[in-house]
Formats: C-alpha cells, structure tokens, sequence
C-alpha cells in the first residue's frame, strides 16, 4: 500500500484539514516521504522528513497523540532542529489500514492562536483526524482495488485474445456485448460489424430460443457459415452466464473444423513418419516393388497394395506418402475388417447429432475428414461391404463424403491407398467386390512378394530384428547359431515378416545367454518338416470341390440365360453339354 498511488487525493484532504482548523497540515507515507503540505511547508512537498522527526516517532509509535509543549515533549528530545523549532504544537495521526501504518497526518501550530485551535478542544480535533486518517485508507483501497480490476481486466483481455478459439459473448437475446480478434479474422467481419450483430445471423439454423429456455452448455456443435462469397464449416461450444438462477448471456466458441482436425492430425501423426528405408531388404523382387512404389508416390493417383498377411502392406503404405507431397499433412489408417459393419460406415464418413441412437453429442468427424490433404489408407478392403463400396466409388468419382444423418456433401481432398490379402479379381467374379470399384483401386497396383519368395532377405531381416528386441526386452544377444539361422531360412513363414518377428522375440525372451541356438527356437521351426506336409496335406482340395466353386463363379459373373451359359462353358474351358451335365450332376441350378 503506497500513499503516492493518491497523491492528489491526499493533498485535497490535506487542504480541507487546514481549512477547517486553521492551521499548517503536512501528510508523510511511512518511508517519511512529504505527500502532501500546506501554509510554509507547500514547498517542501516530494521531500524526505527526517527519521528522528515527530512523524518519524508516530510511524514508530502507532498512535496519535498531541505535543502541547514542543522540544520538551519526548517526541521532539532526538530531533535535529530542536533549537530552530518554532512551533507551538503538534498533532500526530497514524493512517492504517488493517493494523498497518502507511502514513501521518501532522497538524502544525506556528502561533497562539493556532495552538488554541489544537488544544482547546482536543477530543472533537482527533475524532476528526482519525476521521480524516480512515478516508484517506478507504481513498487508497479504493484506488488498489481499481487498479486490480484494470490489472485483471487487461490480463482478461490478453487471454482472450491469446486464445486459438474465436470467442462472443453476448447478451440474453443474443446481441454481443464482448469478442476477441479470432473471432473477427473467423467470421471475416469488421470491429462494427461484430460490435452491431447478433449472434443469430452467425449461426442462422440453431435455435437460440431453445437453448435460453433450457440454459445447458453445448459442446462441438456444427454448424456451416455462408456470407458475401466466404464459407466454411466449423464447431461451436455455447455456455450459459449464470449468476445463481438468472440467465446474463452467453459464452460462444467457434473453430474452423479444418484447423481442429489439422491440429489433432498434427499430435496423431508426428512420430510416425516412415521411410522406403524402413523396409529391410535386398532381394530383386523386393527392390523392384520399393522401386515401383516410390515412382507411386510421385503420383496423387489410387493405390492398390496386395500380398498375404504380414508382408508389410501399411509400412509400403507409410512410405508412399511419407515419400509424396503430402508427407506434411495426416496419414489416417483404418482396418476394414476390424471394426464391426455397422460401425464402419460412421467410422469412415462420420455421423451427424442424432443420427442414430447412442450416437455422441456434436456428431463426430470420421477417417475421411480427419485424412483431409493427406492420405488414408484402407486395410483388409476385400472385407468392406457392398453397400459402403458404393459410398466409397463416389468419394473416388466426385471426392465428395456424406456424414450418416448428414445433408450436405463435404468435399474433401485424400489420397486413397488400399490394400487387402485377397484376390480381388476372384472376389468380383464372385460378386463379392464391385467390378467398377476394383478398376478405380487398382489404378496402380503394387504386390508385395511373400518372405518365402526374398530368403535372401532373411538373414538381414533378423539382424535387425534382433537388435529391436533387445531394445524392447532390455537384452543383449549378440548373434544367432548358424544352425538357427538355416532353419530360419529354411522355414516356409506363412505368416511372412510378421511372424518372424515373433519368432525372434520369442528366442530372444527364451535366450540366457549373448547367442540363439537352435533350442531357443519356437517348436514349430523344429519340427518343421512333421508340420508342414501336416499343412500341405489339408491344403489339398477334392477336385469336385474345386469344379463347384469355379463352375459357380463363372455363373454369377455370366449370369444364367442361355447365351451366358455358353459364355461360361467356353471361360471354362469345357462344352455347354459339358457344362450342363456337371450342373445336373452337382445339383445346381
């Protein structure tokens, strides 16, 4: 608490206590600093008092008191011109404020006359300074409390303006009162514009009745806003100003959906980036297929990626378009046969409030908006139903999403990659898969060659692996037995990289010392030769069975007139007699 915030203040009160009782009146701060002054002392006003003053004894002693006898009176035995004193008598009054002393008031008889103002009638003189002492504290108070409020104003003021959100405040029907600079860039408005708008002609479809009569906070609301050329789709978050039961207004929040989804993008996808480098390997077939994928990712085209399980489809994927012009925007994948049919749809075009029940409230933004400028990537596509294949041709036709429950087209801008362990061209043969879907996929196809096809890679391959899984289990295997070894490469590794990867932590976790051997290998790599003629023998398939299924699929491709048949014996290689009595023989129709 510091007197010099009210200077003026104090020499006004300073000026009203002379005038009332007639005599010189000089206000210090409790550093002895002169804040105010009249009479003879007006021009010493800004200077030091000294300590061993009277002032400096009241600041010491805390209480008020009157000195009808000067220099004999023991406030005045230290000062330092007791001799030049010419003064009749003194008044001292402390100024606290809660118990501490911030400053005096000192009165200053320098005549008879004025000693008698001071002494004749002592109890009405210090009931009015004390008075005079409490109006100064609550002047001063009164001033810290409004520069706090200025204080928290301004520091309100930089946090809303520092906030990445465009923020209005309104009244109860909806006129702004307050808003930051986001929303003005947001909206594209101007200072007036905003200042004389009513928050309705923001958002022209949400009911602001309703939510004034239900007065609930809302969170991640849509909405789309369309004025003199300029669009675009955002989220709003809308909170009730309550101050017990009385509704004051509104608190809104708006984001450029855009800028939500690039920011989550960003946090998702920054410690994923994958390059051509992290595919390990140096066998010509697989060299060729890198070679061929990062020509792809030159390209904005579709890619389709075929090979069995574990072969690395989502890593080749991962470097396409790490290795493209979108590297910088998200790479969003998503497994088709993992998330149940029902689901998928709203998983991957998202859903709109209330499109169905349970849905969350705000609706819910699915893959490909969030893969907005990227690339997403759809694994296990064999796997996505028929119905969904439909929505996903236009989205590669007109590149245009529709939410489920939604209205509007969304346009987006992605790159599609697919990839899936299955024959697509038998699966539309069989009516599985849209032909027309299959043509716009597979615009560059790229084929993953199976571990068994590169065992040149093998020996590369569990080196590094090795190393990976003594990082991850805190090891430190040096080298594997070469007995090991060959029976690595000897392996048919139906589950490709992916199980090989499993075998080696698997031998690293069964290791105690710095070398695998071949006892520290799964059993199945031990018995290998037992197990897989075991695979081989029920892999093998009856011949009838065979000619059922392929007589089946060239039926559901041709159809079943009379010149289809025809069409179907000839892709059969067999007469249409042939194929009729096979069709007798086998019960179809």
């Amino acid at each position: 608490m510091n007197l010099t915030n009210i200077v003026s203040t104090v020499q006004n009160i300073g000026e009203a206590i002379a005038s009332v009782i007639k005599v010189d009146v000089t206000i210090v701060d409790n550093h002895l600093n002169r804040i105010a002054a009249t009479g003879r002392y007006k021009m010493h006003i800004g200077q030091k008092v000294n300590r061993h003053s009277v002032f400096g004894f009241a600041l010491k002693q805390g209480e008020s008191f009157i000195i009808e006898n000067p220099r004999n009176h023991e406030a005045c035995l230290k000062c330092e011109n007791i001799k030049e004193c010419k003064e009749y008598a003194e008044v001292c009054c402390p100024i606290k404020i809660n118990r501490q002393i911030i400053g005096v008031i000192g009165l200053i008889a320098f005549e008879e006359k004025q000693k008698e103002a001071i002494v004749g009638n002592k109890a009405n003189l210090m009931e009015f300074l004390n008075r005079m002492s409490d109006l100064i504290a609550s002047k001063l108070l009164e001033k810290e409390k409004t520069n706090r409020m200025k204080l928290l104003a301004r520091e309100l003021e930089t946090v809303l303006h520092s906030v990445d959100r465009g923020i209005i405040a309104v009244d109860e029907n909806g006129l702004v009162l307050h808003h930051n600079r986001k929303a003005v860039e947001l909206f594209k408005l101007t200072e007036n514009e905003v200042n004389n708008i009513n928050i309705k002609q923001l958002l022209e479809a949400f009911d602001l009745n309703s939510f004034i009569a239900k007065n609930i906070p809302i969170k991640n609301r849509e909405f789309t806003y369309k004025k003199r050329g300029y669009d675009f789709r955002g989220v709003f978050d809308a909170n009730p100003i309550l101050v017990g039961e009385k509704n004051f207004g509104f608190v809104f929040t708006f984001s450029n959906i855009s800028e939500v989804l690039s920011v989550v993008n960003d946090i998702a996808t920054r410690t994923m980036v994958t390059s051509f480098d992290h595919i390990i390997g140096n066998s010509d077939c697989l060299k060729k297929v890198k070679h061929e994928a990062k020509r792809a990712a030159k390209s904005t085209s579709t890619v389709l990626i075929q090979g069995e399980s574990g072969t690395g489809k989502e890593l080749f994927a991962r470097a396409i378009h790490f290795h493209s012009h979108r590297a910088k925007e998200p790479f969003i994948p998503i497994n088709c046969a993992a998330i149940p049919e029902q689901l998928l749809e709203s998983e991957l075009f998202g859903y709109e409030e209330g499109a169905f029940t349970g849905c969350k409230k705000g609706g819910k933004a699915g893959k490909f908006e969030l893969a907005h400028k990227g690339t997403i990537f759809l694994d296990e596509i064999g796997d996505m139903p028929i119905h969904l294949q439909t929505k996903l041709l236009r989205v590669l036709q007109e590149y245009v999403i529709e939410k489920v429950g939604g209205k509007d087209f969304i346009s987006i801008d992605v790159r599609i990659i697919a990839a899936t362990n299955k024959r697509l061209e038998y699966q539309v043969l069989e009516g599985a898969f849209r032909e027309d879907l299959f043509y716009r996929l597979n615009v560059i196809p790229l084929n993953i060659p199976p571990l068994r096809d590169r065992r040149e890679d093998i020996e590369v391959l569990v080196g590094y692996l090795l190393e990976k899984c003594n990082k991850k289990l805190g090891k430190r295997i040096l080298q594997i037995d070469e007995d090991a070894l060959k029976i690595l490469i000897s392996y048919k590794w139906c589950g490709n990289v992916r199980e090989l990867e499993n075998t080696i932590e698997y031998a690293v976790n069964m290791c105690s010392d710095d070398r695998i051997t071949l006892q520290n290998l799964p059993n199945r790599l031990r018995n290998e030769k037992i197990d897989w003629r075991e695979k081989e023998l029920e892999k093998i398939i009856p011949i009838k069975e065979l000619e059922m299924k392929e007589i089946k699929k060239a039926l559901n491709y041709f159809g079943n007139t009379k010149q289809a048949i025809m069409k179907a014996a000839k892709a059969l290689g067999m007469s249409r007699a042939t194929l009729y009595r096979k069709l007798k023989e086998y019960g179809m129709k």
